[in-house]
């Protein structure tokens, strides 16, 4: 009977470090992408393509590598509106929602950032994209 008490407390510690915590997405705002989005747009690095237009302008995951090697995850990151805390910070898989093709904000790409940062929930994401969107769009 000794025995379990001590197991038992390990379990629960365990478990409870383990576990995500309730309510904190895995997903979250990466605030150094969107300040560099604001930038693209006062410097009018923008393409004013429409909805849809995305899955042929978006870089394919070659053009990902070679840009990583040349200029570093740091700046690949920058690409990206959201970090995803479930994979590590040098991977590319930390990285989500991107919005350019790494020479100018894709007003196709904020679009998709937008309906799929809504669709699985993250509202800070969705929120950020609109209000870029808001800058950019066509008058």
């Amino acid at each position: 009977m000794q025995l379990r008490l001590p197991l038992v407390f390990l379990c629960i510690v365990s478990c409870a470090f383990s576990a995500e915590r309730p309510n904190v997405p895995a997903i979250r705002l990466n605030p150094a992408a969107l300040e560099f989005a604001q930038q693209l747009i006062r410097e009018g690095r923008v393409v004013l393509d429409g909805k849809g237009a995305w899955a042929g302008h978006r870089p394919s995951p070659r053009e990902e590598n070679e840009f990583i090697r040349l200029h570093g995850l740091g700046q690949y990151a920058k690409w990206h509106l959201g970090i995803d805390r479930r994979h590590g910070e040098e991977t590319k898989t930390h990285h989500k929602f991107p919005f350019g093709d790494f020479t100018a904000l894709h007003r196709c790409g904020l679009l998709a950032v937008k309906a799929r940062a809504h669709e699985y929930g993250y509202a800070e994401i969705e929120t950020a994209a609109d209000e870029l969107l808001s800058r950019i769009e066509i008058k």
